[in-house]
């Protein structure tokens, strides 16, 4: 039981030298975040749209 109480209070130590963003960092990444996705997204689906079409040519549906 002592190792998960020394691993705890070591963890808490650890935690205070961490180097957290401000809020106005966080939205700004989040935002950047969001952005990417849906870049991505929006290029996978025009990939997706092509490639079924070229898909049902060849088919012939």
């Amino acid at each position: 039981m002592s190792k998960i109480t020394d691993y705890l209070k070591e963890t808490k130590t650890e935690l205070k030298h961490v180097n957290w963003p401000t809020r106005r960092q966080t939205l700004y990444y989040t935002l950047i975040v969001v952005v990417i996705s849906i870049l991505v997204a929006y290029f996978l689906g025009i990939f997706d749209f092509i490639f079924s079409q070229g898909l049902v040519k060849l088919i012939g549906f």
